[in-house]
């Protein structure tokens, strides 16, 4: 890497190798991008870097790049020590794998999450492979840890609050679910120009459960076990438990089929808890965290559109997941191949709104001319679908507080899954 900056109006040149471990993200490293006409940066991959020849910025001494001078020293020497000090490998030995990482966070007392000096071991020194999604808030990236596959999401630097609060509530007391995505770490790799930062979780191959159903179609048995382990999942985040270490309750204001992976044995796990709002039962307190990002139009409840939801009353964050809960078990349904008879994968709404709805549209369809997705006549030949019919209804009445639970819905599959001979 090559480097050029005015400082003091003295030309100062940086020239240095850096490890092929971290050029991430691959095809644009951040420590490649130069920043806002202070630095002008340029990485080569071939012999006779030195003679590059680089343009001095013509950008102003500034703070920020005092502060990049000074962080870009810290994190050489932090490198540097993390390299000399053996207290990382006393607390991750070399021989501990993956699995055995992932068995220490389920057994673990707190149920809280690793502690943050493992966390950062972990995620600086996970190999990044291949890119597996985009969003608003950044990329998600294939990565490798001592022979595993992990999630790493990846936040842009704008996201900051969106990363913070992710990392924040994944790591809520007695989170830890089979039907929750498994928080692994959560790093903030400063090199001193640019911020990553980091959330790695479980990798799950299938990838989303839009993704899933956009592939293939599901059996009876295969729509019951995704909509009874999106349920078990949400009613575990909803559920408060009291005591020492209780867990709060915690609703996920942004639930859809692009929020939900698929598990290898076919069931759902919920991701993406960037939005969501925890209740203290003590203080009947709400901690909503300051955050410009809002839900998905689509999936939003009548109540949210019209804006005469009670923000103060955590109940009302929960009814409004199940109403978005009963639009995507609309979508697994549809997928249901029954008696060779299935319809295609659509998102909800599809033939009222627009593919990407304002929040007008979407008020006018949901609030005001009271509509929602169709449920087919034939779904009445199947129990399973029939109840499943039955149920979606009852997740998308207008009056928020008459919706099933979230324990309700649970309920009613297990018995539906005994029903149908389901091993779950």
């Amino acid at each position: 890497m090559v480097s050029i900056f005015n400082l003091d109006g003295m030309e100062h040149h940086v020239r240095t190798c850096i490890p092929k471990v971290e050029l991430v993200p691959a095809g644009k490293p951040f420590y490649c991008l130069s920043s806002e006409d202070l630095r002008n940066t340029h990485c080569c991959y071939t012999d006779f870097c030195n003679k590059i020849d680089l343009r001095v910025p013509s950008g102003e001494w500034t703070p920020l790049l005092d502060y990049w001078l000074i962080s870009e020293r810290v994190y050489h020497n932090r490198q540097r020590l993390d390299m000399e000090d053996p207290s990382c490998e006393m607390c991750l030995s070399k021989d501990k794998t993956l699995q055995d990482l992932v068995y220490d966070l389920s057994t673990s007392g707190s149920g809280s999450g690793l502690p943050l000096f493992v966390q950062r071991t972990v995620a600086r020194t996970i190999v990044l492979q291949e890119i597996i999604g985009k969003g608003r808030f950044g990329e998600v990236w294939r990565g490798r840890w001592r022979g595993g596959d992990v999630a790493v999401k990846i936040f842009s630097s704008r996201e900051e609050r969106s990363w913070f609060r992710e990392a924040e509530i994944y790591q809520t007391v007695m989170l830890r679910h089979e039907n929750i995505l498994g928080f692994i770490a959560a790093d903030n790799k400063d090199n001193g120009t640019w911020t990553q930062l980091w959330l790695v979780s479980d990798y799950h191959e299938h990838g989303s459960l839009f993704d899933y159903l956009n592939r293939y179609t599901v059996t009876i048995e295969g729509m019951i076990k995704l909509a009874l382990s999106a349920a078990s999942g949400l009613a575990h985040l909803h559920m408060e438990i009291v005591g020492t270490q209780g867990k709060p309750g915690i609703a996920h204001r942004d639930l859809k089929s692009k929020n939900i992976l698929v598990k290898k044995n076919g069931m759902c796990a919920i991701a993406d808890l960037g939005l969501a709002v925890r209740h203290d039962a003590v203080t009947d307190t709400i901690d909503i965290a300051p955050n410009q990002r809002v839900g998905t139009k689509r999936y939003m409840a009548p109540e949210v559109l019209d804006e005469t939801i009670n923000m103060k009353h955590f109940d009302s964050f929960k009814c409004a997941d199940i109403y978005a809960l009963g639009l995507v078990y609309w979508e697994i349904a549809r997928r249901c191949n029954s008696g060779g008879v299935h319809e295609e994968y659509q998102l909800p709404y599809y033939d009222l709104v627009p593919s990407d709805p304002s929040i007008e549209e979407m008020r006018k369809v949901v609030c005001d001319q009271k509509l929602r997705p169709n449920i087919p006549n034939w779904w009445q030949s199947y129990e399973a679908l029939r109840v499943m019919g039955k149920m979606m209804r009852e997740c998308w009445y207008a009056n928020g507080a008459a919706r099933l639970t979230a324990l309700r819905i649970k309920k009613t599959l297990s018995q539906l899954s005994v029903q149908e001979d389901v091993k779950i």
